[in-house]
């Protein structure tokens, strides 16, 4: 496995406990629609929330969270539609955004609760 998924796969396991502690129920992780791919879905306070987790060794070229473009963002949202309907949810849901620092020292976590929404 290249260097930068095993970095992916451990800010993801950080992102989790995060939500676990802040009582968030973990419904999927790594779920995929064809070539689409969320990385956390969870409830919390009856909300669905699709969480997108960047992971990065250092700021150099910007922080995590800058790097959810447009494009993904797009893309989630159509990920999602796929997810809600499967499971047939009627109900609210949320985007948020999970940046993961990790480099010398405890890794850094900032979670930004509704980064987007869903244009129509």
């Amino acid at each position: 496995m290249a260097d930068h998924n095993k970095l992916g796969e451990e800010g993801e396991k950080i992102a989790v406990e995060h939500l676990t502690d802040k009582g968030y129920e973990i419904l999927e992780t790594n779920w995929r629609s064809g070539r689409e791919e969320i990385d956390i879905i969870a409830v919390h306070d009856k909300t669905l929330v699709i969480i997108e987790v960047k992971t990065r060794q250092s700021n150099y070229s910007g922080n995590p969270e800058e790097f959810v473009t447009k494009t993904k963002q797009s893309r989630l949202i159509k990920a999602t539609s796929s997810y809600i309907e499967e499971i047939d949810f009627n109900g609210d849901t949320r985007f948020d955004i999970i940046s993961v620092m990790i480099g010398e020292g405890p890794p850094e976590l900032v979670h930004i609760e509704d980064a987007f929404y869903p244009t129509i």
